[in-house]
């Protein structure tokens, strides 16, 4: 099931990115699911499908957000797997 999040926002500002409105709603919702991946709030890959993209494409774009694909959580889970290993 999907659901559909609406934001009001003054016309002014994606005129002011130099964005068209469906181009400003496709970084919108960019932007929202990598700041969620940088927060651990959700996998790498679940964010690339809901972008229609790979996970591979999704962590190159993360150097464009200025965001690591290590983030805490999987350092952390980096450092659990050789502990066991």
């Amino acid at each position: 099931m999907e659901r559909l999040i609406s934001i009001n926002y003054p016309e002014s500002l994606a005129f002011s990115l130099k964005m068209g409105s469906q181009e400003f709603k496709n970084e919108m919702k960019t932007i929202s699911l990598v700041k969620l991946y940088e927060l651990g709030k959700i996998s790498s890959g679940h964010a690339a499908k809901l972008l229609n993209m790979s996970r591979i494409d999704f962590l190159d774009l993360l150097e464009k957000y200025n965001v690591s694909y290590f983030h805490s959580g999987l350092e952390n889970e980096l450092e659990s797997d050789l502990l066991n290993a």
